[in-house]
């Protein structure tokens, strides 16, 4: 049994697909499906139930999941603990996110401090986000909203709050401030289900006693900005900066209180270098200076 047999097991069993995880492992297919056939022949069981091109974990497979992430999650906490022992300067982060653009500016500062600290940065949904975090795949995960799964503990650290983006020459864009209730009929830019901001702003139309009339759907924070902007409809937008060039017309939000907190999470007893451990702090300092 190899380690790098466990590690294409672990991907297959969470993809549950062996192109898409191919793919995620950048190598060719038949190579991947050849290392899973030689690690169940070593172990004497089938590890998955093959119904044509459909593959799931069997019950064999979902004992052995547990093992093989016990001794991949060890062996890495022994590769950092040794890393730590060379000094912080040869560390690395790993992290998952549902949100790049909170993360960019605090990231390039703590760089400039530490240039020959590694990230690998994962963006990841909530669900695949308290996996990765619980399988020990990543040091961090940083959200806008509580990861509540045993185990995992998270610090706010970032309050933000929550403003109404409309087009230019819109009826509202003279105005300072609105009650949310005044845009229950017009169209709105969202997220695609399952977004995390996307439960938060339905949640605070729920608040104002309507439904969000959502033409568009995506997935992205920059085309929200954009789609706003060429007079698509309004959106929810946070406080961080956009295009200098061409700025959103925001409008605060006086009834109902529209704000979100952002976490940094991760797992209770897992190892943690000093690289991340630096980086966690670095983090609560850079967004405390900016509220």
């Amino acid at each position: 049994m190899e380690l790098l047999q466990l590690h294409y097991f672990r991907t297959v069993a969470r993809l549950e697909h062996m192109t898409r995880a191919a793919q995620e492992l950048h190598i060719a297919q038949p190579a991947l499906s050849k290392t899973i056939s030689r690690l169940e022949e070593d172990l004497g069981v089938p590890l998955f139930d093959r119904q044509g091109r459909q593959i799931r974990l069997n019950a064999y497979g979902k004992a052995f999941l547990k093992k093989a992430e016990a001794a991949l999650s060890l062996l890495e906490e022994g590769r950092r603990e040794v890393a730590d022992l060379a000094g912080m300067e040869h560390g690395s982060i790993y992290l998952a996110t549902s949100t790049l653009n909170r993360l960019s500016e605090p990231i390039g500062a703590f760089l400039a401090q530490y240039p020959k600290v590694n990230f690998r940065i994962t963006q990841a949904s909530m669900e695949d986000m308290g996996q990765l975090i619980e399988n020990g795949e990543v040091d961090f995960g940083f959200t806008a909203m509580p990861i509540e799964q045993p185990g995992i503990c998270a610090l706010p650290v970032l309050n933000e709050e929550v403003y109404l983006a409309v087009p230019s020459g819109h009826r509202l864009a003279e105005r300072d401030s609105i009650c949310l209730s005044e845009v229950a009929h017009e169209p709105f830019i969202g997220y695609k289900e399952g977004y995390p901001f996307r439960k938060m702003n339905d949640a605070f139309c729920r608040a104002a006693g309507f439904r969000p009339n959502v033409v568009c759907e995506v997935d992205e924070p920059t085309a929200i900005g954009n789609l706003v902007r060429a007079g698509l409809g309004v959106a929810f937008v946070g406080a961080c900066k956009g295009d200098a060039e061409t700025p959103l017309i925001k409008l605060r939000i006086d009834r109902p209180v529209c704000q979100r907190t952002f976490h940094i999470a991760w797992l209770e007893n897992r190892y943690l270098s000093r690289a991340a451990l630096q980086f966690r702090d670095f983090l609560v300092r850079h967004f405390a200076k900016l509220q």
